[in-house]
């Protein structure tokens, strides 16, 4: 069973170490190098206007997580999405009820729309965010990662 609940200081750990699960496999996130936990802390605590969720199983151990946050070009009414679930753990819902969680704190924290910035080349985390509703509404066009790879980057939008 996927629980789902608000991220604390004391998920930076299991967060910091899935994710850099993730930007070592590479291929889907535009996140390189090594990920500081203490980076992920300061990340949670940011602003107010953000909002964290993990999803744990039975055990409590981390199969996921989400979080919303201001974009920077509009932060008053759009929230930037990023969402991320362990290796081989795709595929059994974990983003579907993350994703109801953080829909709602989306529209409790008053954003009217939420923004996902995806790799082109990301194919999973394209239909993710396809199959949640968002719609296509722009590009970047040679986007350089912090590494030097060079990726096209899609925009997609979801109304709340």
């Amino acid at each position: 069973m996927i629980h789902i609940r608000r991220a604390a200081p004391a998920d930076a750990r299991a967060i910091t170490e899935l994710l850099q699960e993730v930007v070592d496999a590479g291929g889907t996130t535009a996140i390189t190098g090594t990920v500081n936990r203490r980076d992920i802390e300061a990340q949670l605590a940011w602003t107010d206007r953000a909002a964290w969720h993990v999803a744990e199983d039975d055990q409590g151990e981390l199969l996921g997580f989400q979080w919303i946050e201001p974009m920077v070009d509009e932060p008053e009414t759009c929230a930037e999405i990023a969402s991320f679930a362990r290796r081989g753990k795709t595929g059994l819902g974990i983003g579907s009820e993350l994703f109801e969680v953080t829909r709602t704190a989306a529209k409790a924290l008053g954003y009217t729309w939420i923004r996902a910035n995806i790799r082109a080349d990301n194919a999973g985390g394209l239909a993710y965010y396809q199959s949640r509703g968002f719609e296509d509404y722009g590009r970047i066009e040679g986007y350089v990662m912090a590494d030097g790879t060079v990726v096209d980057k899609v925009l997609k939008r979801y109304d709340l």
